[in-house]
């Protein structure tokens, strides 16, 4: 059983103006990129990008856009199709029926934008597989209908991944959401200088006597990252298009930084921007966390972002833990892996038992980090562990850092870019179970410990280890539990707490 403070993965709101200097919490912490959100009878549901990690595309909902509740996964088979890079949902609804077009890496080719469709919000959701697959990759799907009404697919050509700029395209869509028809046609493209190599994440919606695209430029992720946010509108959606003389209208501010890539809603009559951005404290290791940001229209037919956000006092506090019992018989929805390495787990009896495989970090199952400064705990059953059992940070299947206990020994080791060493081992006594425990610090400062009653830890670490390198340029870091061996043998845990500090 999964125990979390409630409502889960509550979210916080605050004010945030582009030259605020006041915090704003995170409305849905941790690592959620690209975040969508659409309205379905009077509950606000949402998505964001997985990229590598699995079961794919997570589920929120909401009944004020402020505090989530996790509901599932869009994806949690592979679809046939695909393999990896699962990114930016754009769930949306229409006729009774619930829309996600989504971007995934074709087998054997390159970036598809998909869609995906169910009676209901919380699925099951059947694929109907790509709608477009341009040679340099198609991401950043988003339907819009033009002034007629008639139905378009915008996205965004990765011209940048060849060091080409990226246009936005339109193209008509049928009304089952499952081909293109006719030409497509550009709207813009990258040609201001604060756009650096790219624009994309575009989200459209109609006010007045315009169409207006929010859109992203410059460099979504990691350390580097310069992103910022930008707005275009047209009378018409095959154009011309004009963008804002005062772009980017929305930067880095004292607390947030590389803000973009989102979806814009109505609520009450009033309008929101649901977008992502990193925490400048924590910064990669916990990823891309989703912002609300309130906007008008300007006067003169522009966007202003306001420099507060007044559903703020519907905002509850968000979770200092999370914890699992094993009580189900399924894992929660909130435990994740690798697309590349699926996990043979089981659930009985208050424990959970995973099968080793013999890559370099092992199988692991794992979660999202809330903040930089945490500490992890997870209690090993020693007498039907028969694998290294044990506790790691995880940035990708090349790149982790954890602790491991066998039948005589604790030992410390990390993979990094592929080549796994050993940073200390130590005897471990003979116990029926041993408690292991990881402490984080700034997102990549990690420390170790171990006990056997439960209670009196030792530590394993007279220094901090740096995992600064964890976290790939497109994910953040997860804790989880690991387990190392041969075919056949196991570990087992009997639970595992993460308390944010």
């Amino acid at each position: 059983m999964i125990n979390v403070t409630r409502p889960f993965l509550s979210l916080l709101i605050a004010s945030l103006g582009l030259f605020s200097a006041s915090a704003q919490p995170a409305v849905i912490s941790g690592d959620y990129p690209d975040p969508s959100v659409t309205k379905v009878g009077n509950t606000y549901w949402a998505s964001a990008t997985s990229s590598n990690w699995f079961p794919a595309f997570p589920l929120l909902k909401s009944n004020n856009l402020v505090n989530w509740e996790s509901a599932g996964n869009i994806f949690t088979k592979i679809p046939d199709w695909a393999d990896y890079y699962f990114w930016a949902p754009e769930i949306t609804q229409e006729n009774g029926k619930v829309y996600v077009y989504y971007t995934a890496h074709k087998k054997g080719g390159n970036l598809c934008v998909a869609v995906a469709s169910a009676d209901r919000p919380e699925g099951p959701y059947r694929d109907h597989g790509p709608l477009v697959g341009q040679s340099d990759g198609s991401i950043d799907g988003f339907p819009m209908r033009d002034e007629t009404g008639k139905l378009y697919l915008i996205w965004k050509e990765d011209g940048n991944s060849i060091k080409q700029p990226t246009p936005i395209w339109a193209q008509p869509m049928n009304e089952e959401r499952t081909a293109l028809t006719g030409e497509k046609r550009e709207l813009f493209r990258n040609d201001t200088p604060w756009e650096g190599n790219l624009v994309e994440g575009v989200s459209m919606l109609k006010h007045g006597d315009y169409i207006y695209a929010i859109y992203a430029g410059a460099g979504c992720c990691g350390a580097g990252c310069n992103y910022a946010t930008g707005v275009a509108r047209a009378k018409n959606l095959l154009g011309p298009w004009e963008k804002y003389s005062q772009n980017p209208i929305l930067t880095d501010d004292a607390q947030w930084r590389c803000p973009g890539h989102g979806t814009a809603i109505e609520k009450d009559g009033k309008y929101y921007f649901l977008y992502h951005a990193y925490d400048k404290q924590s910064n990669v290791f916990t990823g891309r966390q989703a912002l609300l940001k309130e906007f008008t229209f300007t006067p003169d037919g522009w966007i202003k972002f306001q420099s507060e956000t007044q559903i703020v006092t519907k905002a509850a506090p968000a979770p200092a833990e999370v914890s699992d019992s094993f009580a189900g018989k399924i894992l929660s929805d909130q435990w994740q892996w690798s697309v590349f390495q699926q996990p043979d787990v089981k659930l009985k009896k208050g424990e959970l038992t995973l099968m080793a495989q013999p890559a370099k970090a092992g199988s692991s199952v794992a979660q999202r980090t809330l903040t930089g400064d945490y500490t992890v705990t997870t209690t090993i059953n020693r007498k039907r562990s028969n694998s290294e059992a044990g506790l790691a940070a995880i940035g990708d299947d090349n790149n982790s850092l954890g602790i491991s206990a066998d039948a005589q020994s604790l030992t410390i080791w990390k993979v990094e870019r592929g080549k796994k060493s050993v940073i200390s081992t130590q005897p471990l006594k003979k116990s029926k179970t041993v408690n292991l425990r990881l402490d984080a610090k700034q997102g990549h400062l990690f420390t170790f410990a171990y006990s056997t009653d439960g209670k009196n830890y030792q530590s394993l670490s007279a220094q901090p280890h740096d995992g600064a390198y964890l976290p790939p340029w497109d994910r953040a870091v997860r804790v989880g539990v690991t387990a190392l061996g041969s075919a056949g043998q196991k570990a087992v845990f009997k639970d595992f707490v993460l308390k944010s500090m």
